[in-house]
């Protein structure tokens, strides 16, 4: 297509070339041929600046396409980019939340055997403190029981002891 443009700016020129010859003068003379050079030199003046308007324009075309299709390519690395961008930092959340149940079921865990086992060493308290309130007991019960039968005891001797010293006494004053 933008052949066809140059290809009809050649073919104009051909044809007010042939235009100019055939108008002209059979002779060739001095001033016949400025007659025919002036106007071919205006007309390769117009064509020159209209080709050359014509490059400038397919020129700035070519590079509105190579600055448009590296817009484009831009555009797409971009979008590229935040498509991935996007993506780590669903990867990322996805990786802290994973993380954080493996951190918090740990710690449950860890929160739970604690717990146990301050259950365990209550139960094992609770425990001890029964068998200690239950050996208190029965010492205390031994000792009363203890106690009562080793007071019978001296009062059975003290009463046998009084009968013997009232003896023992009324012999010794006799």
């Amino acid at each position: 297509m933008k052949i066809f443009k140059f290809f009809i700016g050649i073919v104009l020129v051909e044809l007010i070339t042939i235009a100019l010859f055939s108008i002209s003068s059979k002779t060739f003379d001095e001033m016949g041929v400025l007659r025919l050079v002036i106007p071919l030199f205006f007309v390769a003046i117009m064509v020159a600046f209209w080709f050359s308007s014509l490059s400038e324009h397919f020129h700035k075309e070519k590079e509105y396409e190579i600055k448009e299709s590296f817009a484009k390519e831009r555009e797409e690395i971009r979008v590229k980019a935040e498509k991935e961008k996007i993506k780590v930092v669903k990867q990322a959340q996805k990786d802290i939340a994973k993380e954080a149940k493996i951190t918090h079921a740990k710690a449950n865990f860890k929160v739970g055997a604690s717990f146990a086992g301050v259950i365990g060493v209550g139960f094992l308290f609770m425990l001890a403190q029964f068998v200690t309130a239950g050996l208190l007991t029965m010492t205390a019960a031994g000792g009363a029981v203890g106690g009562y039968y080793w007071r019978g005891k001296r009062l059975e001797n003290k009463k046998k002891m009084k009968e013997l010293e009232i003896i023992d006494t009324k012999v010794i004053t006799q």
